[in-house]
């Protein structure tokens, strides 16, 4: 079917405990809502950004004794929005800028008021274009949004591209510095340029989705990229990819909490306990797979979703509809023919076929520096009898793993293959 409150809080509120980590916590929600409007409103990435870091700055000194605000996000963004005010008071060269910043933003004294800067959600979603713009290289387009509107460090970006600290806040300086002297608008494209402007905004908010953290207790970035997502789809209702990724996230997401176990160890798919996977979400997925599937040709992201899906779809991993899978992962080679794409296919073929058929197709690849590479040549190999290499194909993947939890993981099966 997928073929294609407290007494010293000034009006008598409760205050709600807050520490360190509930800050963090806060930081990942809002950064990118309150750097968004900020740029809306000055029009200056870094006196956004320095006035947003400004002001959770003064929360961790506030909040722990006054307690958390009812609407952090807004205090957030109201505190950053003074400070760059009073920033700009100081500047002499500031005060024309004041005069349109006093007609762009309501005043509020309360900090606690609601979002009275205006339209968030529209002021995200301009953001991610602007980022997005053909003028930047597409590893600066993808840096600039984590940073900007993820709100990763510089270092947790670096991480991402697998790049030195330096060289990623070059790159991201640069990115911003783009911006200014090009003067791309900090505006979301008009319908007729929006299709030629989605590839990189869908890949942005994929990764974005990916570089949250792994465990199911930190879902601020993933939530952060499906409301990106949808946002995207409505905004697209009948563009079949922005309603791939959305489905593909869903899909994805519906099975965060079978994935790991309570001592943070990996589960992979087969052994998952499907009876914990989110139906509301996999039928979600499964309706926008469907209201989709007759495009032609399909793009990646439904592809991926339809994938997905046929695995939503089994009660049990011997249920699954392997031949479907293969047939669909020969149709995303045809549109996306990358080593990662061939390398999940021959997995699939390796249900249907045996590992011997799926091992010489993975020893094919290029894919020296990729973990999972490793790790399903290892556990090809293990399949095959072949407990010595099996052994060190696990060794060479948990060294090249990126967490503990897959590094033990893979460890632990390279010590069961020997």
């Amino acid at each position: 079917m997928w073929m294609f409150g407290a007494d010293n809080q000034p009006n008598g509120r409760a205050a709600v405990p807050v520490d360190e980590t509930a800050v963090s916590r806060i930081f990942r929600e809002e950064y990118g809502r309150s750097v968004a409007s900020l740029i809306r409103a000055f029009g200056d990435i870094d006196a956004a950004e320095d006035a947003v870091q400004e002001a959770f700055a003064v929360a961790l000194r506030k909040w722990p004794g006054d307690g958390l605000p009812p609407n952090p996000g807004g205090w957030i963004t109201t505190t950053a929005r003074n400070l760059a005010i009073d920033r700009q008071r100081r500047d002499a060269r500031g005060r024309e800028l004041l005069r349109d910043v006093a007609v762009l933003l309501p005043q509020s004294d309360n900090p606690d008021a609601g979002r009275e800067v205006g339209p968030l959600e529209d002021d995200r979603l301009r953001l991610i274009f602007t980022c997005c713009h053909p003028a930047l290289s597409t590893e600066a387009q993808v840096a600039l949004t984590l940073r900007l509107l993820g709100g990763l460090s510089t270092e947790e970006v670096a991480r991402s591209f697998l790049v030195a600290e330096a060289t990623m806040a070059q790159r991201i300086v640069r990115a911003k510095r783009k911006i200014k002297a090009a003067r791309i608008p900090y505006r979301i494209p008009e319908v007729d340029e929006l299709a030629g402007r989605l590839r990189p905004v869908l890949a942005v908010v994929y990764l974005l989705y990916n570089a949250g953290p792994p465990t199911p207790a930190e879902p601020d970035l993933r939530r952060e990229a499906i409301w990106l997502a949808r946002l995207l789809s409505t905004l697209m209702p009948n563009e079949p990819e922005a309603g791939g990724l959305l489905a593909l996230l869903l899909l994805t997401e519906s099975r965060r909490a079978s994935r790991s176990r309570p001592d943070g160890a990996l589960v992979l798919l087969g052994e998952q306990d499907r009876t914990c996977w989110d139906r509301a979400l996999i039928e979600e997925a499964k309706a926008i797979v469907l209201r989709h599937r007759r495009h032609s040709p399909p793009g990646q992201y439904l592809l991926q979703a339809a994938i997905n899906a046929v695995h939503a779809d089994a009660a049990t991993v011997q249920q699954t509809d392997w031949s479907q899978i293969v047939a669909l992962y020969d149709q995303l080679l045809a549109v996306s023919p990358t080593p990662v794409v061939a390398l999940n296919r021959a997995i699939a073929i390796g249900e249907m076929q045996g590992p011997a058929a799926a091992l010489s197709l993975v020893n094919e690849l290029d894919l020296g520096d990729y973990y999972p590479f490793h790790a399903t040549r290892a556990d090809l190999l293990r399949r095959l009898g072949r407990a010595g290499e099996a052994a060190a194909a696990y060794e060479r993947a948990a060294a090249l793993a990126p967490t503990k939890a897959e590094r033990e993981f893979l460890r632990l099966g390279g010590r069961a293959s020997r």
